[in-house]
């Protein structure tokens, strides 16, 4: 008998010839997980095991598993050979004194000689002959007791199927720029494309003395958290200073938080296309504040010529973000009281419904933004989560 950690993964299933790209990112996820831990992984077609662990290990390999990208459950279990006799020792050492329990079986095998329903009544009868302070009951149970027999000859037995975070293998889609902010919407905006197999890099913009060196810790342990389930990512700090100080002067104060979004976008660009990033992933959601309405999304959208915007918040009401956030950790850090730079110079009202026209107009007041512009990516701060 071995202790293993069984692993299952979910959508790949639906994959055809290019399956194996798949796994094999997959395969490289899980053992980056792993890197930290003694122990080996096997494959199997359509499972995984992890092996030759430390007991005292367990806990904490199950919690770094659990958030690999493309694994939809995983269970702790017992592997022994596909022998009624051997199966049904084993689940009596697992049940308790007394109470009642349900075999469920899973067949993968066709060869064994018994149906999934026969094996379950085979070993529930053999239990109960050795034990009768034990009996059976399929509505509800005290226990449940899973029995996966598998193509190989031999029978994973377990109790407990554990949830992971599912998705696609992170690097699958390709690869992102998230414009990370200190607040809540961004890193679950990130979590959720990198759950659709998008790796990612970060940008954030900082306005020191504005802005406080504690606002730029706070997004430098975002990304962090977030790297839990992203994996390694660059998070780009770019000096944003001159330009807001730039746009407070010349422009319109109104169109301060349009025009800013203008800049931000244009940077962000620049920067994914020498990232070697497909697309720019943001927080916004329609309607949450100005600069999130339909209107003020197509003018700042304007700017981005190269590579699509993804806004996978952009239905999402606030109660639904902040769940996602108190799930993958990131919530309590999101709120700690340290503003980043859209806070700067905010106007008393903003507009709500700019037009393209009118936003360049106000950059013309500007001059020749591009300078500014080429100053800041030529001042960035790569930081290696």
């Amino acid at each position: 008998m071995d202790n293993i950690i069984v692993l299952r993964y979910g959508e790949l299933y639906l994959k055809g010839k290019n399956r194996g790209f798949f796994e094999r990112l997959l395969i490289g996820n899980i053992k980056s997980k792993l890197e930290k831990f003694k122990c080996e992984l096997i494959c199997h077609r359509g499972r995984y095991e992890v092996v030759g662990y430390k007991k005292e290990d367990e806990p904490r390999i199950v919690s770094a598993l659990k958030t690999v990208f493309g694994l939809k459950s995983l269970s702790v279990a017992q592997k022994v050979p596909s022998d009624l006799g051997v199966m049904s020792d084993m689940i009596s050492k697992r049940l308790p004194e007394k109470g009642s329990f349900k075999i469920e079986t899973h067949r993968a095998d066709k060869t064994f000689p018994l149906t999934s329903p026969q094996v379950s009544a085979a070993i529930g009868e053999k239990i109960i002959e050795e034990n009768s302070d034990l009996n059976v009951d399929l509505h509800d149970p005290d226990i449940i007791v899973n029995v996966d027999i598998r193509e190989d000859k031999s029978t994973y037995i377990y109790t407990k199927k554990e949830e992971c975070v599912g998705g696609m293998p992170v690097g699958c889609a390709g690869k992102g720029l998230l414009m990370l902010s200190g607040g809540i919407d961004s890193p679950v905006s990130g979590y959720m494309l990198a759950k659709r197999g998008l790796s990612l890099d970060a940008i954030h913009f900082h306005s020191y003395p504005y802005t406080s060196e504690q606002a730029k810790d706070k997004v430098i342990e975002l990304a962090k958290i977030m790297s839990d389930y992203c994996g390694h990512m660059n998070l780009i700090i770019v000096p944003f200073t001159k330009i807001q100080e730039a746009i407070h002067e010349k422009c319109n104060s109104e169109f301060m938080i349009t025009i800013v979004r203008r800049f931000m976008m244009r940077i962000a660009e620049k920067v994914a296309f020498f990232r070697d990033c497909g697309c720019i992933v943001n927080g916004e959601s329609l309607g949450q504040v100005a600069s999130q309405t339909l209107q003020s999304i197509t003018v700042t959208n304007d700017v981005v010529k190269s590579m699509p915007v993804f806004r996978p918040l952009i239905g999402m009401d606030k109660q639904e973000i902040i769940d996602i956030s108190l799930k993958i950790g990131t919530y309590e850090t999101s709120i700690l009281p340290y503003e980043d730079c859209c806070t700067v110079f905010m106007p008393e009202s903003p507009v709500t419904k700019p037009t393209i026209v009118r936003a360049e107009n106000e950059e013309r007041k500007m001059g020749n933004f591009e300078k500014l512009i080429e100053e800041a990516l030529d001042n960035l701060e790569i930081i290696k989560v």
